[in-house]
């Protein structure tokens, strides 16, 4: 097996909780990270959990655009 298929195997195993992997993914919205946290997060968090997050969490930031969207229009404070 090649050493990246390795790495990514060693990767997928790593024990972050799902809390963990959502503060970090909700961190990284803001952009806000200190170098130690990112270090001690890339070393923890699975990237597949992180993937999904940011996925879940993306998705959530849509809706509560639109939300707030039609919230406003049917207020009649847009218009």
């Amino acid at each position: 097996m090649s050493e990246a298929g390795q790495d990514l195997r060693e990767a997928v195993q790593r024990p972050a909780s799902l809390g963990q992997t959502m503060r970090a993914v909700a961190w990284s919205f803001f952009g806000v990270r200190k170098g130690a946290e990112h270090e001690r997060d890339i070393a923890k968090l699975n990237p597949v959990h992180v993937i999904i997050a940011g996925v879940a969490g993306a998705a959530l930031f849509v809706t509560a655009l639109v939300v707030l969207v039609r919230w406003v229009i049917a207020s009649g404070v847009a218009g």
